[in-house]
């Protein structure tokens, strides 16, 4: 299956037609890039910094702000976080939030812009081979969006921005020739830019990046320390990006200007290779694993072995009555093909204990959510969510993510800080509604060109009205070498999910597939799942798509479909 030649020549035409309209809206003063600002490195950390508020920085004044952004995360892991459930006692959370694209590249796009995989061009997680990229950090670059990042709009206000993590899929150190690598370039709107590059997929062993006196980026190596280094955990990776947020924050505690800092760590996205031998496929930390103190290893606020595969809503369900359906020009619907065809490779027994692995994965990123909340002061946002979810089994579609149901494109959504009201929200939120929501608590008026609804209001106000629906949209397109989810070692290979747009209600889902299996056309059909039912468990476009509440999803899905910003915002509302 591929997304047709049309299809793709299409996307890649609306993204270049909306690029150019939102260039001259960059120059509008909401998204112009700053000069940069000269970082140095952060001073060595410490556990803790003053929470006092400095008196030009008085509560209500231009708050501080910290995002942590997880990878691959599914929403029965947050069960077993302990300090990450004790935000949620203090904080707004968001039981409807959704990512636009189940991927972490285009993912990590939209939340970046405020905007649609088809508005910033960014389609896959690689390059891949076609005229000019349409995935990865060369899509992002070569279609302009490093310069409408928010975090370009909040440095150009006025705040000192930092970013410690992951970046993006392809931002990699450049070979020059000769086996020579230097620094990926140096990228617009942060003020201190901690990169941890690919390696740290594996836990150990990865490159970071630096912004030295001059201004300049370097690199720094985190060599693999010897398995019986009592330290060995120090230079995991969630820890190393636990430590450069907290010397972020002392740092800048007692600034006049605030603070914006992301933390996008690694777990608990699959390794891409061992670090050490017989390492497992979700590496955890090594306090965190099985030990002769600790048969289980830690999952946090549940026993490993209190997790059951029945906590992965839908794992095993059958998927005969899953198989999409054509609806044709006179209005009556016939069987499409099918598009589950993969082997079903993961067991039961596999699937638990990959379960229990990302579930040990994640307790280190819990320590970190504990220090920072420890390390900010009350003038100061926490907001934790993920990139997309992740299926173990559900569907019957082993391991991975990029599917349009809940198991993928649900995320958790928290935020804790000045004038939070405590309590769930029952509003629906997309990642491209972040950047608008973090340029209004920055004080900022959102930028035009995000297609994203801020729910800023929401914080304080919990009925406040905002979006009512949540669009998703997914390329496919052949795994190019680099595809980082090309197989989670579950089986789940992410070029079996053919192309679609989809459009997600409190009542249900519906999704457009692109079954085309050429580079020539289109072949539409589609998927109607209703949610008085458990999980996507059975596909009813036949019999309910002609019902007042599907062709409301059928409409709006029409207004997304090559949306620009308004239309976009519209349409969810």
């Amino acid at each position: 299956m591929s997304l047709g030649a049309s299809s793709l020549r299409r996307r890649a035409a609306t993204a270049a037609a909306f690029l150019a309209a939102v260039a001259a809206l960059a120059g509008c003063g909401h998204a112009t890039p700053s000069a940069e600002v000269r970082g140095e490195h952060p001073r060595q950390h410490s556990s803790s910094t003053s929470r006092d508020v400095p008196a030009d920085r008085a509560l209500g004044y231009r708050p501080n702000i910290v995002f942590v952004l997880m990878d691959d995360f599914s929403l029965e892991l947050l069960a077993t976080m302990p300090n990450a459930l004790g935000m949620q006692s203090e904080g707004a959370t968001y039981d409807n939030a959704f990512v636009v694209d189940s991927l972490c590249c285009p993912s990590r796009a939209s939340i970046f812009t405020g905007q649609a995989p088809h508005q910033t061009g960014v389609l896959t997680n690689t390059p891949n081979d076609y005229g000019s990229p349409i995935g990865g950090f060369e899509a992002f670059a070569a279609n302009g969006n490093l310069k409408r990042a928010f975090n370009v709009s909040l440095q150009h206000s006025g705040y000192t921005t930092g970013f410690v993590g992951k970046y993006m899929n392809h931002y990699e150190p450049v070979d020059v020739g000769g086996g020579v690598l230097v620094p990926p370039p140096r990228l617009p709107g942060w003020s201190d830019f901690q990169a941890i590059l690919g390696g740290g997929y594996n836990g150990w062993n990865f490159e970071t990046t630096r912004i030295d006196r001059d201004g300049h980026l370097q690199m720094v190596s985190h060599d693999l320390p010897a398995r019986d280094d009592p330290r060995i955990d120090d230079q995991y990776a969630t820890n190393v990006a636990a430590d450069k947020a907290i010397a972020f924050i002392a740092k800048h505690a007692g600034d006049r200007r605030p603070y914006f800092l992301e933390v996008a760590v690694y777990g608990p996205h699959a390794q891409l290779a061992p670090a050490y031998p017989g390492q497992h496929m979700f590496p955890a930390a090594m306090a965190d694993r099985p030990s002769r103190l600790h048969p289980g290893g830690n999952c946090g606020a549940k026993a490993c072995a209190d997790l059951r595969l029945k906590d992965l809503k839908g794992y095993g369900d059958p998927r005969e009555d899953n198989q999409p359906t054509y609806l044709r020009a006179d209005g009556s619907t016939a069987p499409a093909p099918a598009w589950r065809t993969n082997e079903i490779t993961l067991t039961d027994a596999k699937a638990l204990r990959q379960y229990q692995d990302r579930a040990r994965m994640v307790q280190s990123i819990d320590r970190m959510v504990a220090r920072i909340r420890q390390a900010i002061g009350p003038d100061t946002y926490l907001v934790l969510t993920a990139d997309n979810g992740f299926h173990l089994g559900q569907h019957q579609l082993n391991g991975g993510k990029g599917a349009p149901y809940d198991s993928d494109t649900r995320v958790p959504l928290i935020v804790t800080g000045p004038g939070v009201v405590p309590g769930e929200r029952t509003q629906f939120v997309n990642n491209i509604d972040l950047a608008p929501t973090f340029e209004e608590l920055a004080g900022l008026e959102p930028a035009p060109f995000r297609s994203g609804i801020s729910f800023a209001e929401t914080l304080a106000t919990p009925g406040a009205a905002t979006a009512r629906y949540a669009f998703f949209e997914h390329t496919y397109a052949k795994s190019a070498p680099g595809e980082v989810d090309l197989d989670t070692g579950s089986g789940g290979t992410i070029d079996i999910i053919p192309s679609y747009v989809a459009v997600r209600g409190a009542r249900g889902l519906l999704v457009r597939l692109d079954l085309d299996p050429s580079w020539q056309g289109t072949d539409y059909a589609w998927e109607l799942y209703r949610y008085d039912r458990p999980w996507e468990d059975v596909n009813v476009f036949a019999e309910d798509h002609d019902k007042p509440w599907a062709q409301d999803l059928m409409a709006r899905l029409k207004r997304w479909v090559d949306c620009t910003p308004a239309e976009c915002r519209d349409a969810a509302r």
